[in-house]
């Protein structure tokens, strides 16, 4: 693609040098334009983490295995936000002017914070499977410990794939040019590891989340007959309309940023459609705050907002459904919410 000025002349990206690329054919007034649309997105994206960011490390009652691994997810996709500049420039201009070297550590990055960004995702669902399919054993399973060293993991092994990635499929036709040749082998493999390996696992892992939930709160509210839980709302109305909310826009949202990319890539289309389908895989990093932290922080705020009156209450309602057998003078009542408002549950202390 030529870029012609007024006088019809092919303008280059280095003109002192043969071999050099040729500029993309774009008005002044369009790239002007898409620069300030990705520049916006790109400070919408790095703001929204940092936020995530500042609020966990600053508040100490933040500092849980959960929001650790979110953490680490903020701080993957606050990369992504500040690469997304130099990836526009790459797509407007399609002349690389930042050197080899860089060209190489720009595509590394590039794929580890993506890949990392998505490694976390299935960190975070993991995380919560085991938290509302197995809430009694989660203190045991998930640790401080071993989620800081899954996620560790998570950023070795993005980085060994992504650096082996770059450096076996690297290839530039002309001088000027930052890009990548895939070969069958490596798209087989790149479409195995980025997505249809996480999204078998996401899914699973999220429609046995929604289907323990739809139990458990089937037998809180027999428990209950009537009686309140948190919020003073419907237990059944509320944690499921809630977990399908939930279910819905993290399954969407991940399905709709990476799916069209894939189904391209493994096709017979255009280079310029394959960029603009990048962005949607770089535009889940601006989704991920407002789908997984924002949410999620939230009801860490909430968690131990629970009256004296609800505690005695729910005294009452196991009292009348025959659990006259406890002390109830020596039983610790509390209401833990799990993330997200999956569900709630009842957890009986004894001295």
């Amino acid at each position: 693609m030529a870029y012609e000025t007024e006088d019809h002349e092919i303008q280059y990206c280095f003109p002192a040098i043969n071999s050099s690329c040729i500029k993309g054919k774009r008005s002044r007034h369009e790239s002007n334009i898409m620069y300030v649309f990705f520049s916006l997105l790109s400070a919408w994206t790095v703001f929204l983490n940092l936020l995530v960011i500042i609020s966990i490390s600053h508040f100490k009652k933040l500092h849980t295995p959960t929001n650790l691994i979110i953490l680490s997810l903020a701080v993957a996709d606050m990369l992504v936000g500040l690469v997304m500049p130099i990836e526009a420039s790459r797509l407007i201009e399609i002349c690389w002017f930042f050197g080899d070297t860089f060209c190489g550590l720009f595509l590394v990055i590039t794929g580890l914070v993506t890949l990392t960004s998505l490694s976390n995702l299935f960190l975070i669902d993991v995380d919560r499977y085991v938290a509302v399919c197995h809430p009694l054993l989660y203190p045991q399973k998930i640790t401080m410990n071993k989620t800081l060293i899954s996620i560790c993991l998570s950023w070795v092994c993005s980085s060994t794939y992504s650096t082996a990635f770059v450096i076996s499929l690297r290839t530039n036709m002309c001088y000027g040019e930052c890009s990548f040749m895939m070969s069958f082998a490596w798209r087989v493999t790149d479409l195995i590891m980025y997505f249809i390996f996480p999204c078998i696992l996401i899914i699973s892992l999220y429609l046995k989340i929604f289907y323990v939930v739809q139990q458990q709160v089937k037998v809180i509210n027999t428990l209950m007959k009537g009686g309140k839980c948190v919020n003073e709302g419907s237990v059944r109305r509320k944690s499921e309309s809630k977990a399908a909310l939930t279910l819905g826009i993290i399954v969407t949202v991940y399905l709709l940023c990476w799916i069209p990319y894939y189904i391209c890539s493994i096709s017979a289309v255009s280079s310029t459609t394959i960029n603009v389908l990048t962005w949607f895989v770089f535009s889940n990093s601006g989704l991920n705050p407002m789908v997984y932290a924002a949410s999620s922080l939230v009801n860490i705020f909430t968690e131990h907002q629970l009256t004296i009156s609800q505690k005695l209450q729910l005294s009452k309602v196991i009292k009348a459904n025959n659990h006259n057998s406890y002390n109830l003078n020596y039983m610790h009542f509390n209401i833990i919410l799990i993330t997200d408002n999956y569900s709630c549950y009842y957890k009986i202390k004894t001295p």
